[in-house]
């Protein structure tokens, strides 16, 4: 047990060291937790740090899931389903099928085992494509599909990669039962998701309480997605449609308590398995060595080349078609969603990163077959796995900026952000407004005294002159409110000084300071959120 703790201690030191040295370089940090991982593994002496697949397809993969498709706005995931789905599932099965058909035609492996191999190897990870195309401030349709793709894919590729796994162990199957399954798992699992996603957001508004709210949120990922992973799905459609849906009905349901308290939880929580995970896929590199001595090395470069190559060439095969046929074919298509440039196919293209999913199921492999006999190919399989990972992750994952900028898409969405800030201005403008109405009723309504009424609809007014005066254009009115947010944070700051003198001669007790504590950082953080519109 020590020796396990410490493993884990020295893994989130690591974390935390990569993560300042990639804010830093501009590195993505997934990128250099990887090289970092592979680097240790290499280092004689240190332990092995074993990775379970059950552990990360069961524990790790839910509430990543989970997160992510409760950021997503439901509008734009329903926007760009098409193209997602695309994607999620044609891209998916396309690259399954030229993997398989490469390795069987190429390396002579069975079409069944290289079937395994493209499930596994077929579904890119959106985590580290999205860190570095956010950070450039691409377009935001790219960084919906994108993201819309890394949720769904897995859930395709799971799927695919159960039937290819029975077929090598028993020896059977059939196209018409594994489609009319994957119709059935689908429509199943958006059901469930859909349930639990109603009865979870019903009982969380019942209890009332932010602490058994959070509790009951980090339970919801796990409550979709056991039960169809259980059954024979994927759990992964289940977890995305919870997640979509408490995306879109928890502004109504959801106390502001819980959302303060749960977004900066769900932000750390996603922050640290998302580092552990890209940390320990580097030092599965170990493991992935030993597994492969029956090869020579002429084998597992040839394979290696082969398989990175098929991977990477088959998204750019399948996505120009996906993108122009359809508009070519159906012109409702063509009207509703105009035809983009060739860049923006491109720039999808070389997103195909691959990640912790494809080696967890690599992993999750069985050591044997139905009959008893050794899976065949399974080192192969996970060496060639851990090949795909670090060629996609690392040679496109540093390429990738470089490529987004050569496209012209560097700082093209900043027009989209400066329109989306103008959006949110009007929005709190008439948000305000409306409470000045509302407060007028309630003056009268309950007969209040000429000094509060004057007092709260001072209040009131301060507010929507603010934000009138940061959104005017007017630069003297805008260094106005700047040197007004400046001064107040002073004064909060100074504020602080106080308390916390208070709090150190006695004056105050720790209830009272932390009470006041939270008041003051709600002022500063409502400050901040102020700046982020300007």
């Amino acid at each position: 047990m020590i020796p396990t703790i410490q493993t884990l201690v020295l893994l989130l030191a690591v974390t935390a060291g990569v993560a300042l040295i990639a804010a830093r370089s501009k590195i993505p940090p997934s990128i250099l937790l990887v090289i970092t991982g592979v680097g240790l593994a290499l280092v004689p002496g240190l332990p092995t740090v074993a990775i379970a697949p059950e552990f990360v397809l069961l524990v790790l993969l839910p509430p990543i899931i989970y997160t992510s498709a409760v950021a997503m706005s439901w509008r734009e995931f329903r926007f760009s389903l098409r193209a997602i789905s695309m994607l999620a599932v044609g891209c998916v099965v396309f690259t399954t099928a030229a993997t398989a058909a490469a390795t069987h035609y190429v390396l002579g492996l069975a079409w069944p085992v290289g079937f395994v191999l493209g499930a596994i190897v077929s579904p890119p990870d959106a985590v580290a494509p999205l860190a570095i195309a956010r950070r450039l401030r691409v377009p935001r349709q790219l960084l919906v599909i994108l993201e819309g793709e890394g949720l769904a894919n897995d859930a395709t590729a799971l799927v695919l990669y159960r039937f290819a796994v029975a077929a090598v162990s028993v020896g059977v199957f059939s196209f018409e039962q594994a489609v009319a399954s994957f119709v059935v798992i689908v429509a199943g699992e958006i059901l469930w998701g859909i349930a639990v996603g109603w009865l979870v957001l019903r009982l969380r508004r019942w209890v009332g309480d932010p602490r058994i709210e959070i509790t009951l949120s980090v339970l919801t990922p796990f409550l979709a997605y056991w039960p169809p992973q259980e059954l024979g799905g994927s759990g992964v459609l289940a977890t995305v449609t919870a997640g979509l849906y408490m995306s879109w009905n928890g502004l109504r349901l959801i106390s502001a308590a819980t959302r303060l308290q749960g977004i900066f939880f769900w932000d750390f929580l996603n922050y640290l398995i998302e580092g552990m995970i890209f940390l320990i896929t580097g030092l599965q590199a170990r493991s992935v060595i030993a597994g492969i001595r029956g090869y020579s090395m002429s084998e597992l470069v040839i394979s290696a080349a082969l398989v990175s190559a098929v991977v990477i060439v088959a998204r750019f095969v399948w996505v120009y078609p996906a993108t122009y046929l359809p508009r070519w074919l159906v012109p409702a298509i063509r009207r509703k969603d105009s035809t983009p440039p060739w860049q923006f196919p491109f720039a999808l293209s070389s997103a195909g990163v691959r990640g912790v999913v494809s080696l967890a199921a690599a992993l999750a492999i069985p050591f044997t077959t139905g009959a008893g006999q050794p899976f065949p190919h399974r080192d192969l399989i996970l060496f060639l796995t851990f090949t795909v990972i670090l060629v996609t992750l690392v040679g496109q994952g540093l390429l990738l900026p470089w490529i987004i900028r050569m496209l012209g898409f560097a700082d093209a969405g900043r027009r989209e952000l400066r329109d989306s800030r103008n959006e949110e201005r009007k929005a709190r403008r008439q948000a305000v407004e409306t409470a000045i109405e509302r407060f007028d009723q309630l003056a009268t309504e309950k007969a209040l005294t000429e000094e509060v009424a004057t007092a709260l609809r001072a209040a009131q007014r301060a507010r929507l002159l603010d934000l009138e005066w940061k959104g005017d254009g007017d630069d003297s009115r805008c260094e106005f409110a700047e040197i007004h947010d400046e001064v107040e944070l002073q004064l909060i700051e100074a504020e602080r000084k106080l308390i916390n003198d208070l709090y150190r001669d006695g004056k105050l007790k720790d209830e009272a300071r932390r009470r006041i504590e939270q008041d003051l950082d709600l002022r500063e953080a409502r400050l901040a959120s102020l700046r982020d519109v300007e």
